[in-house]
């Protein structure tokens, strides 16, 4: 087995506008070991949320390879494309995207729905992840009765919950105070050391300072892939 989780290769994506075909990435390549930390950043328009949207195949490129684990998904079906992000992604959203009147442990169960865990199993696997992030009593709470890190906290537990092969967190500090963003980072530094491959998208330097790795955008093409001094090897 390849020491790549992700392997992409000549990465190209166009959109249509109208007439006009825009080029937003152009030629990517780019390799993700198992177990690394990565920052995703780039200025506006760079091409970093179209990158991480193929990454978590909520998109497809226009041409090039991806292999998430071994397997090309650049060329997979809708259907396929969704029991990948079920199975080998977990998301970790800016604004959390949780079910409003759902109970932090159904919350955090829910992808298990779709990969057709029986009740007993679902109950028993979010309970555990509720209680790695730290929200153990929480679990009977609903969104509007948590606060904004401990909401962030339960879209962390829902991300794990499958034991995905990457962590993808799009902006997770994005709609917390900063005193509240530490603790979320800390909390990924935490997954992290546990073996999981994370990936973050950010726009902020003192966010990125956490990842291993710093790879930067600019106009549709990596300009700097950069390993953190701290954790050169």
């Amino acid at each position: 087995m390849s020491d790549n989780v992700i392997d992409v290769r000549g990465i190209v994506r166009n959109f249509k506008l109208g007439q006009e075909v825009v080029k937003v990435l152009k030629g990517i390549d780019l390799e993700i070991k198992r177990g690394d930390y990565v920052a995703l950043m780039g200025p506006s328009g760079s091409g970093k949320s179209t990158l991480m949207n193929l990454l978590g195949c909520l998109d497809t490129p226009t041409s090039g390879s991806y292999k998430l684990n071994g397997t090309d998904v650049s060329s997979l079906s809708d259907d396929q494309l969704a029991d990948i992000r079920n199975t080998e992604i977990g998301f970790v959203f800016q604004t959390f995207n949780l079910l409003p009147r759902t109970t932090a442990l159904d919350n955090v169960a829910l992808p298990m729905v779709y990969a057709g865990k029986s009740k007993k199993e679902r109950n028993a696997r979010a309970t555990e992840v509720l209680e790695s992030v730290g929200l153990g009593d929480r679990m009977d709470h609903q969104p509007n009765q948590l606060s904004g890190g401990q909401r962030q906290r339960v879209a962390v537990g829902r991300a794990l919950v499958n034991n995905p092969s990457i962590i993808l967190a799009d902006e997770p500090t994005g709609n917390l105070d900063s005193k509240t963003g530490i603790e979320i980072m800390a909390l990924f530094d935490k997954i992290h050391a546990d073996g999981n491959t994370v990936i973050l998208v950010t726009h902020e330097e003192e966010i990125a300072e956490h990842a291993h790795r710093v790879i930067r955008l600019r106009d549709g093409v990596i300009e700097t892939d950069i390993r953190n001094k701290e954790w050169k090897e």
